[in-house]
């Protein structure tokens, strides 16, 4: 019966099936919520492991069938791995190569050259999560003051049940889409003290229901502006034809659509996390309870910074930060600082799957981030370039900036959502390779620029007298 029911209705809202599957299992996730505050918020441990564990899989099966199976033998095989080897680096190892593997294979088999709602989309999720739980077992095992402030957050002093893992990978609020959360976050929860009331569920409908309500406008914009700049007319020959300057608009308002897909899920899991406790982020310096625990997107940031790095900070905020508590910090070996953001974002990279497209955007995003953080870097340093941006001429600059901004937003993603060279390379040779010229032209101008702009000290003059 179901089956039907939801062919027809994607057919009425005309939207893929899966998609629709999706929406509607995010949108579960407040009953599911809901249920939790009022019946199970008080019960055992026991008894509210096996609700969360239950409720999630209940929609990954709604949503994937019997290929939920991926997720519980990769959940049992960590919670082994776990288990048989402790808090050794060996378990680490393991970790992180037997659930990269396991994606990545996940990946090879399933993959097509267009984007797919199959079980490997919450399958990377959890992957982390796994990764994460091996990371924070063994840092659970060292001494406090080998620990970093982030760490002492997340490190496990304890070995966790099956069960345990079990709801902390099917937790509805975040396993199909985000955000990471770690597990010592899930035991909070679970033992009643993610809440502005201890022991008590949270007075926490009313930011939920913000978030929820953002996450609808933002779902509203991507749904009304979606099909009119969709990925697949990049490769059409209309799009061919146009001319320079149009093809250049299209990105910029492309990418700022489309970027809404995410932030409209984001939100929405956002709200089922607050409405739970799990959101629950203490107080601030004024006194006042924070919802942000668990927000992926800074809405206000994503929509007012003129930076690309501004928009970075506020996207995909948990994965960002998980990537640098677990592989960015953790590469500090390394003793470079550019190796380790190399590294990181070649993880990344992987990480979102095997397509030419992702490698191709991480890179480009490296280095996006490291000629403006020069560029940065000369506007304050120069007095000259600090005082126009501190005049009368900001909000021109700042439209500019804006610009330039959401114009080099898109161009790194184009590979990003068309995969495989074939097509991003159409795209890329249509426009001339202008974002690769851009940026090199900039690499090299920027020191000379520092030289025109920059007034030398007189330390570095005498020594070079």
């Amino acid at each position: 019966m179901a089956a039907p029911f939801m062919e027809k209705l994607a057919e009425y809202l005309g939207s893929p099936e899966p998609a629709v599957r999706l929406i509607l299992s995010v949108l579960l996730g407040y009953p599911f919520a809901l249920v939790y505050r009022w019946f199970f918020f008080h019960q055992s441990a026991t008894v509210v492991h096996l609700f969360h564990t239950f409720s999630g899989l209940a929609l990954a099966t709604f949503n994937f069938g019997s290929r939920v199976c991926h997720s519980f033998l990769c959940i049992v095989i960590q919670f082994l791995l776990l288990r048989l080897m402790g808090r050794t680096v060996t378990c680490v190892l393991s970790s992180f190569i037997f659930q990269m593997i396991y994606l990545l294979m996940g990946y090879y088999y399933t993959a097509t050259e267009e984007y797919d709602i199959k079980w490997t989309m919450p399958h990377c999720v959890l992957a982390l999560k796994l990764i994460g739980l091996a990371l924070d077992y063994y840092d659970g095992g060292k001494e406090q003051s080998q620990l970093s402030a982030d760490q002492k957050k997340s490190a496990l002093n304890s070995t966790p049940s099956l069960l345990e893992v079990f709801g902390f990978s099917y937790f509805y609020g975040g396993f199909l889409v985000g955000p990471q959360f770690t597990l010592q976050n899930y035991q909070h929860l679970v033992s009643r003290e993610m809440s502005d009331v201890p022991g008590q569920p949270p007075n926490s409908v009313v930011p939920a229901m913000k978030r929820f309500g953002l996450g609808l406008i933002t779902l509203s914009v991507f749904a009304i502006g979606g099909p009119h700049y969709s990925d697949s007319y990049y490769l059409t020959d209309e799009f061919e034809a146009h001319p320079f300057w149009y093809k250049c608009v299209y990105m910029l308002v492309w990418v700022k659509i489309n970027l809404y897909k995410y932030i409209s899920c984001w939100l929405i899991t956002e709200g089922v996390c607050i409405l739970s406790g799990l959101g629950y982020n203490g107080k601030n310096e004024k006194g006042e309870h924070q919802w942000d625990a668990c927000a992926n997107v800074r809405l206000w940031l994503f929509e007012t910074t003129p930076l690309f790095t501004g928009t970075i900070n506020s996207f995909n905020i948990n994965t960002n930060a998980w990537v640098a508590r677990q592989v960015f910090k953790r590469l500090r070996f390394l003793g470079n600082k550019l190796l380790s953001q190399m590294f990181t974002l070649l993880f990344l990279a992987v990480w979102h799957g095997l397509h030419s497209g992702y490698l191709i955007c991480f890179s480009l995003e490296f280095i996006i981030v490291n000629v403006e953080r020069q560029a940065e870097t000369l506007v304050r340093d120069s007095p000259l370039l600090t005082s126009i941006a501190q005049s009368h001429l900001y909000p021109f600059v700042y439209v500019v900036q804006q610009l330039i901004h959401w114009l080099f937003m898109g161009y790194p993603l184009v590979p990003f959502c068309l995969f495989t060279y074939d097509k991003w390379l159409k795209v890329y040779s249509s426009i001339y390779f202008s974002g690769h010229i851009f940026f090199f032209i900039a690499f090299l101008v920027l020191p000379y620029l520092r030289k025109v702009f920059v007034p030398r000290k007189r330390g570095s003059e005498k020594k070079e007298d």
